[in-house]
């Protein structure tokens, strides 16, 4: 059920899904400095709210609680709104953490993208025309599980998914992609085999295990706490898998069932409670 409009005013509302990297392998490295991506991207049942309406200026409000210091002129909201060329009034109502690899601000620019279209009555815009908004984007804008490859603009559907939840953990370390990617001692790695049709969250974990992020082993040395946030969660009962998502720092632990996820966040809040913590399910 969505929440309340905190401002009455405001006329579309868009969902900013948590965006997760089940795997990601990076590939190679085109000559303008781009990363060739191999990526499974879902999206979990969490993430940040935008709120548009028509206005003589664009303008933004950020409100919630990760919403801190994001009321910035470079804002991807505003950047999104811009791009179409748009003035609105939104409001970005901020849960996610910020820098944290789940793409909540590429999330965010995809969720003013949809609500801005909807107002203006107007199809969304297609991968390549986002694509100068972020890698992340033309993936956040589609919304849906993907095999992502390229520089982000390639987009496959995968088989369907199994039930499956989430549990995302992040602890309060905002890490820079591009240090991220930097840190990266080898740029043409393995790209991922094709992932088959998975019954059950065990058999889509099994697999996930034959693949990589390439990027979690140069995060770790920039922010030593992941390894700390990966040993807890593969230590609760019932965490098939965990691994960091995108460039960090949150990582993600994969369950079956929402009993096992919710309790992990219980008892992972406990343990750690200066941690953001959330379960939410793998979206279809």
């Amino acid at each position: 059920m969505r929440p309340p409009l905190s401002r009455p005013d405001l006329a579309q509302r868009e969902f900013a899904p948590a965006k997760i990297n089940l795997a990601l392998h990076v590939t190679g490295q085109r000559g303008d400095g781009y990363h060739l991506l191999d990526s499974i991207v879902v999206f979990a049942g969490v993430g940040d709210w935008v709120s548009v309406a028509p206005a003589d200026r664009l303008s933004l409000t950020v409100t919630g609680p990760q919403g801190a210091g994001l009321s910035g002129d470079d804002n991807l909201v505003l950047r999104a709104a811009r791009a179409l060329g748009v003035a609105a009034t939104l409001e970005l109502e901020k849960h996610l953490p910020v820098a944290s690899g789940i793409g909540g601000g590429s999330a965010d620019a995809a969720a003013t993208l949809r609500a801005l279209s909807a107002l203006r009555g107007v199809a969304v815009p297609d991968a390549t025309a986002v694509l100068a908004l972020g890698a992340d984007v033309p993936v956040c804008l589609a919304g849906r599980p993907v095999r992502m490859q390229g520089v982000g603009e390639v987009l496959t559907a995968l088989p369907p998914l199994p039930e499956c939840y989430v549990v995302l953990v992040n602890p309060g370390v905002a890490l820079s992609t591009p240090e991220v990617f930097k840190a990266l001692p080898r740029k043409d790695n393995p790209a991922m085999t094709a992932m088959p049709a998975c019954g059950s969250a065990q058999e889509l974990a099994a697999w996930l295990r034959d693949q990589r992020n390439d990027l979690e082993a140069p995060a770790m040395v920039l922010a030593p706490v992941i390894g700390a946030v990966k040993a807890a969660l593969e230590a609760r009962p019932g965490c098939l898998i965990a691994r960091m998502s995108g460039s960090g720092a949150t990582c993600f632990g994969l369950f079956a069932s929402e009993q096992l996820a919710k309790a992990a966040v219980g008892a992972l809040r406990e343990d750690a409670p200066a941690w953001w913590v959330a379960a939410a399910p793998v979206l279809a």
